[in-house]
C-alpha cells in the first residue's frame, strides 16, 4: 500500500567520488502543484532537465528547492567562460541611456557575477560519467527528503484517524437522538395546535393533525445526511490507508462532511445536539488543516 507523504520535508546526502565532492539538499513546502526551484552550479546547469525528471518522480505537489553545492580538487576544476561581448554590449547600453538623461554611469562589474547568461563551462556539456554521478546524488538526497515525508505524513495519519474515529462516534450519538427531537417536535406541535383550536372553540381535525405532525417530521429527518456522512468519514479512512494521492481526495471528502453536518445542525434544532455539530465542525476543520500538508 502506498504510504502517506507530507509535502514538507528536508532532505540532503555527501557524495564523495575521485573526480568531486556533492552536497545536495532538498527542502519542500507545501503548495497546490509541483513547482521546483534549482541553485546548480553554472557548469551543470545544462543537466537541469535531466534531474528535473527524477525529482518529478519522487513528487507530485509541493514548491521543492533543489540545491548543489559541487567541490573538484584543483587540478579537476573546469573552466568557466565568460561572454565578455555581451557583457560589454550591455554595459554600453546603459552608459548610452545614462548619457541621454544627463547622468553619471559607474560600471558595478561585481553585479555582473550574479548574471547567470553571461557565464558557462569551456567544455560543450557535461560528459556522461559526471551526469550520472550527479544523478545517482540527486536520488540519494530525494530519498533522504521522502523518508522525512513519510514520518511526518504518518504524524499526520494518526492524528487524522484519531480525529475521524471521534467524529464517527458522534454521528453515532446523532443517529440516537435524532428520532427523539423528532418525537419531541411533533409532541409540541400537537400540543401548540390543540391549545390554539381550543381558545377558538373548535376540536381538532385528527387528519389535518396528522399531515402537519408528517410535514414536520420530514423537514426534521436527517438519516439521509447521516448515511452520506458515515460513508464520507469511512472513505477517509480508506484514502488515509492507501496514501496516493490523498491530499487532493481527502480536501474534496471533507468539504462533503461539512456540507453533511451543516444541514444536520440546521435541520435539528437542539442545543445538546448544536454543541455536537459545532464540536464536529472545529474537528474537519482542523482535519483540513493537516490535509493542506498531504501530498
Amino acid at each position: 500500500l502506498s504510504m502517506l507523504h507530507s509535502m514538507t520535508g528536508f532532505g540532503r546526502c555527501l557524495v564523495e567520488t575521485p573526480h568531486s565532492v556533492q552536497q545536495w539538499e532538498v527542502k519542500s513546502v507545501n503548495g497546490r502543484h509541483l513547482e521546483i526551484r534549482w541553485r546548480l552550479p553554472l557548469t551543470i546547469r545544462g543537466l537541469e532537465p535531466r534531474l528535473e525528471k527524477i525529482v518529478r518522480s519522487h513528487a507530485t505537489r509541493g514548491r521543492v528547492d533543489v540545491s548543489l553545492l559541487l567541490q573538484y580538487p584543483q587540478d579537476k576544476t573546469p573552466g568557466l567562460r565568460f561572454h565578455s561581448a555581451q557583457a560589454a554590449a550591455m554595459l554600453e547600453s546603459l552608459q548610452d541611456l545614462a548619457a541621454t538623461r544627463g547622468e553619471r554611469f559607474v560600471a558595478d562589474y561585481n553585479a555582473l557575477l550574479h548574471i547567470p547568461a553571461l557565464w558557462g563551462d569551456t567544455s560543450e556539456e557535461v560528459d556522461e560519467e559526471t551526469a550520472a554521478g550527479l544523478e545517482h546524488g540527486l536520488s540519494v538526497a530525494l530519498e533522504d527528503w521522502n523518508e522525512a515525508r513519510r514520518a511526518e505524513g504518518r504524524a499526520l495519519g494518526t492524528d487524522m484517524r484519531s480525529r475521524i474515529l471521534r467524529m464517527e462516534a458522534w454521528a453515532s450519538l446523532l443517529a440516537e437522538r435524532a428520532p427523539a427531537i423528532r418525537e419531541e417536535r411533533a409532541e409540541a406541535l400537537r400540543e401548540r395546535l390543540a391549545d390554539a383550536l381550543a381558545q377558538c372553540g373548535q376540536e381538532p381535525d385528527d387528519s389535518r393533525l396528522l399531515q402537519e405532525v408528517a410535514v414536520l417530521a420530514d423537514r426534521l429527518d436527517v438519516s439521509e445526511e447521516l448515511t452520506r456522512l458515515n460513508t464520507h468519514l469511512a472513505r477517509m479512512h480508506d484514502l488515509l490507508q492507501n496514501g496516493k494521492d490523498a491530499g487532493r481526495r481527502l480536501e474534496f471528502t471533507l468539504q462533503e462532511c461539512f456540507r453533511e453536518i451543516n444541514t444536520c445542525g440546521s435541520k435539528l434544532p437542539d442545543v445538546q445536539l448544536s454543541r455536537m455539530v459545532v464540536d464536529f465542525k472545529n474537528e474537519l476543520e482542523k482535519c483540513r488543516e493537516q490535509v493542506q500538508n498531504l501530498e
